[in-house]
């Protein structure tokens, strides 16, 4: 399978048989525009702008916008409804987690979860090999709660998402934040914004970091 990161919460999965999702396409209020992008399947965690621009994605896609599971074009889908704070919602609402499974490989996007980690919450969604997490605070965990989730889960690879970039327009931490509580031996940077996985790929011995360069405009 390949994943592609559009920028923010933004990524582009794609399964060897076609079947293409895209997660949490933004708005340009946040600074950049969503690169054209076209999808099977369109997946939104939460209503607020920076997440929800179903409009900008081609294809009329499947949305995906309620809790529930879901099966189109052979990939399996789960959606598992969290908060978007640590209120209960109260606050920003509800948030939901994707998961899917694409290729053999379990892949997990976390919205904008805001609740702090909880057994329930990861055992339902266990196994992961890839953790796609935001770790920016203010309207979301923050570094260090996302490591807790990471620990938690023990994803082969985890993707930050959801942070502070030179062109974001949003009051969110920046990427060294969550870099600064894992070894550099752990961390790869990767030059572009697509990289392919394969279910051999993983191991379950340690999780590594992946940087990824966006695709945005």
């Amino acid at each position: 399978m390949k994943l592609t990161w559009l920028g923010h919460s933004a990524f582009k999965l794609e399964e060897s048989t076609g079947t293409t999702i895209v997660t949490d396409p933004y708005h340009s209020h946040i600074g950049f525009r969503m690169p054209d992008v076209t999808a099977d399947v369109v997946t939104v965690s939460h209503s607020h702008g920076d997440h929800n621009n179903i409009e900008s994605v081609l294809g009329n896609p499947t949305v995906i916008n309620r809790a529930g599971a879901y099966e189109i074009g052979g990939v399996h889908m789960l959606a598992h409804r969290t908060h978007h704070d640590d209120k209960r919602g109260a606050l920003r609402g509800e948030n939901l987690v994707f998961k899917f499974r694409m290729d053999g490989v379990d892949l997990c996007h976390m919205g904008d979860i805001g609740e702090e980690c909880n057994a329930i919450l990861v055992e339902a969604l266990m196994p992961v090999n890839i953790l796609m997490i935001p770790i920016g605070g203010n309207y979301t965990i923050n570094a260090e709660q996302a490591k807790e989730y990471v620990d938690k889960i023990m994803p082969d690879i985890v993707v930050p998402m959801h942070y502070k970039t030179k062109d974001l327009d949003m009051d969110i931490d920046r990427l060294n934040e969550f870099l600064n509580l894992f070894d550099d031996e752990n961390i790869i940077y990767q030059e572009t914004a697509t990289v392919e996985f394969d279910r051999a790929d993983f191991n379950g011995e340690q999780t590594k970091v992946l940087v990824l360069d966006k695709l945005s405009k």
